[in-house]
C-alpha cells in the first residue's frame, strides 16, 4: 500500500514494512535536540535513575535561549549543562553564540535527510526543511531518550499542500506560511504531517524553504516536510556529519486532507495580536504605530533575511521613537552579514545589533517591551506575553515589512516608503 512520508520513514525507523496513521511505534532519533533546557531535562534524567547516557553522538545541545546569561540562575543553567556535557562525553555541543539551535542543525550537518530529529522544542519541525521527520517532545521525553535511546510515537495523518506557480517580488514565504495558517487556523495540522510541493516550492531558496516547516508549528504539526532535492544534496556535500538515505512518499499515497495554492495570488500579509491565526493582508494595518521592530529567530534570521532588511534600510534611519533590534540566526549568518555590508547598514541606520541566538523572540532578557508597547518582529508567535509583557501587542511579518515598519515607525508596504 503507498505511504506518505511520515507513514514511510516511521516504518523504517520502527523496523516494520508498513504502519497506519495512529499506530504507535518505538524509534530511535538518529538526533535528539535540546537546549537551555538541558539542565532540567538532566535533573529529570537522574530522577529517572540515569546514570550513563545511551549514545553520546546522538545528542546535540545549544546554548540559545537565554544567551548570553541574563541572571545568575541562566548561568548556573549553563554551568550544569557544560557540566554534564564534559561528564557524558556529549559530542554536539555549541555553546552561547553559536546560535539557535534549529539553524545550528542545519549548518552543522545534523538535520540529514532520512533521519529521525526529536527535540525538546516546539519549533523542531524546522529539521523538515532537510527532508527529515522531525517533531518536538517534551523533557521527560527528552530524558527517556537520553536514557533508552527509544520513544515511542504515534503515526501522524498527512496534509499535503501544493503551491502552484511562483510568488510575486517582494512576497516571501512567510507570507505564504501565514497565509496558510490564516486560512486554516491554529489547529489546523493538529499532530499531522504537513508535505509541501509544487514549482513555488522548488523555486525557493533552502533559507526560505525552512520557513514553512518551522512554522506549521503554529498550525499544530507534528512534523512538516520538503523533499530534499539537489539544492539540498549540494547544501550537504562537506557539511554532512554521516551517510544518509532520503526518504520520498509513494507515488498514489493516501493523504487526509490535499490544499493547492496559486503562488501569484499570495500577498504580504500581518499576524495581528494574539493569535498567530489572526492573519489578514498589510493593507488592513497600514499606519498601526510601532515602538519595537524584531529582525530574528529561527523562523526569518537567516542571511536572506538579512539582505531583504538591509536592502529597505540601506540609507534609511529608524524611525524617531521606534527602536529595531537584529539577531543574526548563527555564528556564521553574522559572519556572512558583516562581509556583505548588512551589519554595517543596520547599525548606520540606527539599529542595535545583538549576538546570535533567540533574543528577544521569547521575552527571556533582551528587547522586552513596555506596557502598551507595539511590537512588529519576524518571530513565528505573537501570543500575549510571549515576549515578556503581556500588556503588550505583537505584530508579525515578513523581514521587507518589519524593516519598513522600523524606518516608518509605523506599518507600511516596503513600495510606500
Amino acid at each position: 500500500m503507498p505511504q506518505t512520508f511520515a507513514e514511510k520513514i516511521l516504518a523504517k525507523k520502527a523496523g516494520l514494512a508498513s504502519v497506519q496513521p495512529g499506530q504507535i511505534v518505538e524509534v530511535t532519533p538518529d538526533t535528539a535536540l535540546s537546549h537551555d533546557n538541558a539542565a532540567p531535562i538532566y535533573g529529570i534524567f537522574k530522577k529517572m535513575g540515569g546514570k550513563k547516557i545511551y549514545d553520546p553522538d546522538m545528542i546535540a545541545i545549544v546554548l540559545d535561549h537565554a544567551a548570553p546569561a541574563p541572571s545568575t540562575k541562566h548561568a548556573e543553567n549553563h554551568r550544569i549543562i557544560r557540566e554534564f556535557v564534559r561528564e557524558q562525553g556529549v559530542t554536539h555541543f555549541y555553546d552561547v553564540g553559536r546560535g539557535i539551535c534549529h539553524q545550528v542543525l542545519v549548518e552543522e550537518g545534523l538535520s540529514l535527510p532520512g533521519e529521525l530529529v526529536l527535540g525538546s522544542d516546539s519549533h523542531t519541525p524546522h529539521a523538515g526543511v532537510m527532508g527529515a521527520f522531525a517533531a518536538g517532545i517534551g523533557r521527560s521525553e527528552m530524558a527517556s531518550i537520553w536514557a533508552l535511546g527509544k520513544l515511542w510515537l504515534r503515526v501522524p495523518e498527512s496534509l499535503k499542500i501544493v503551491v502552484h506557480g511562483q510568488l510575486a517580488p517582494g512576497v516571501t514565504a512567510k507570507d505564504l506560511a501565514l497565509t496558510v495558517i490564516g486560512d486554516l487556523g491554529n489547529d489546523g495540522a493538529l499532530y499531522m504531517s504537513v508535505e509541501w510541493y509544487g514549482e513555488a516550492i522548488a523555486a525557493m531558496s533552502l533559507e526560505s524553504r525552512a520557513v514553512l516547516p518551522n512554522l506549521m508549528a503554529e498550525m499544530g504539526a507534528k512534523n512538516s516536510y520538503i523533499p530534499s532535492d539537489q539544492v539540498v544534496l549540494d547544501y550537504l556535500e562537506g557539511r554532512a556529519k554521516r551517510t544518509f538515505e532520503p526518504v520520498y512518499p509513494d507515488a498514489g499515497a493516501s493523504y487526509a486532507r490535499e490544499l493547492n495554492y496559486d503562488a501569484g495570488r499570495i500577498e504580504p500579509v500581518i499576524a495581528a495580536p494574539h493569535r498567530v491565526d489572526n492573519v489578514r493582508p498589510l493593507s488592513a494595518f497600514a499606519g498601526v504605530h510601532v515602538d519595537e521592530a524584531y529582525l530574528g529567530t529561527c523562523s526569518n534570521g537567516r542571511l536572506e533575511d538579512l539582505a531583504a532588511a538591509a536592502s529597505v534600510l540601506k540609507g534609511r534611519k529608524v524611525a524617531p521613537g521606534t527602536r529595531l533590534i537584529v539577531t543574526p540566526a548563527s555564528s556564521q549568518v553574522y559572519l556572512e552579514a558583516l562581509k556583505a555590508g548588512y551589519i554595517q547598514t543596520f547599525v548606520e541606520a540606527g539599529a542595535m545589533v545583538e549576538s546570535p541566538g533567540c533574543g528577544a523572540c521569547m521575552g527571556n532578557h533582551m528587547g522586552v517591551p513596555a506596557v502598551g508597547d507595539v511590537v512588529i518582529s519576524t518571530a513565528n508567535r505573537n501570543f500575549r506575553g510571549r515576549m515578556g509583557t503581556r500588556d503588550s501587542e505583537i505584530y508579525l511579518g515578513s523581514p521587507y515589512v518589519v524593516a519598513a515598519a522600523a524606518v516608518a515607525g509605523e506599518i507600511v508596504h516596503p513600495k510606500d516608503l
